[in-house]
């Protein structure tokens, strides 16, 4: 399952539609950085993983919270061990 604009919406509490672009933009985003950090190329295969949805949004709500500041290295780290159990060993 990949996660909507308004999962993400409720997750992130955003009521308002002025953001919209910007969290899709998030979303698209942080589940091409999962998907690097999980090492899997196939967006259905990546949907089934059982963390899935939960770190694309964990990457989506850093972004869009950290939007200057934001640092990759601690969140990859963070997405590992949230995808740790279904990483490849490589591409």
């Amino acid at each position: 399952m990949a996660v909507s604009l308004e999962q993400m919406k409720n997750y992130l509490r955003v009521d308002s539609a002025g953001d919209d672009d910007l969290i899709e933009g998030l979303l698209t985003s942080s589940k091409r950085q999962c998907m690097d950090v999980a090492r899997i190329d196939d967006e259905e295969e990546y949907d089934k993983l059982e963390n899935a949805d939960i770190a694309v949004m964990h990457a989506a709500a850093y972004f869009y919270e950290h939007r200057e500041e934001a640092d990759c290295h601690a969140l990859n780290l963070t997405l590992r061990a949230l995808l740790f159990g279904s990483r490849k060993e490589g591409f």
